[in-house]
């Protein structure tokens, strides 16, 4: 029996369901509204979508005129879609790979760095979306909701 399978286990109360699921929903709406943050910030400092391409070009990050406006659309609509609880296991590994480009291109100070560039926030952001690209929406998200309205309209 894996970590998951005691997660989700029917034996499980609906206790520990419930706080799973609330705990879920807490840990997607901080995802959420750190992601959007991040996207507004981006693009105050760039101001505008090509001005953010010009920033990560400028950085030195690989492609930088496409993927500075891209990552802030993916920070906006990954960050409401997570929120949300739709398709949270995709972007959860979506969002955990952006946080390594971050690391690697931008947050390239040591641990704890005095100069506020140190990876540790990327760090725990990638490491809280692999989390949730594992254990999906919770009970309290779209994810939930689709998969059992599919569920009672397919016929056994």
């Amino acid at each position: 029996m894996t970590t998951i399978d005691r997660i989700t286990h029917p034996r499980d109360t609906a206790l520990v369901r419930t706080a799973r699921d609330v705990v879920l929903l807490v840990a997607r709406i901080g995802l959420g509204v750190i992601m959007l943050a991040h996207a507004k910030l981006e693009y105050d400092f760039g101001g505008s979508l090509p001005g953010v391409g010009r920033m990560f070009a400028e950085s030195g990050v690989p492609l930088g005129t496409i993927a500075g406006p891209a990552n802030v659309l993916f920070e906006v609509v990954g960050g409401l879609a997570v929120i949300l609880g739709a398709a949270v296991r995709l972007v959860g590994v979506l969002m955990a790979l952006n946080m390594v480009g971050a690391w690697i291109f931008v947050h390239t100070s040591g641990l704890f760095a005095m100069d506020h560039n140190g990876p540790e926030l990327v760090i725990a952001l990638g490491l809280l979306s692999l989390v949730l690209a594992v254990t999906g929406s919770g009970r309290l998200g779209l994810d939930h909701l689709i998969a059992r309205r599919r569920a009672a309209t397919t016929p056994q």
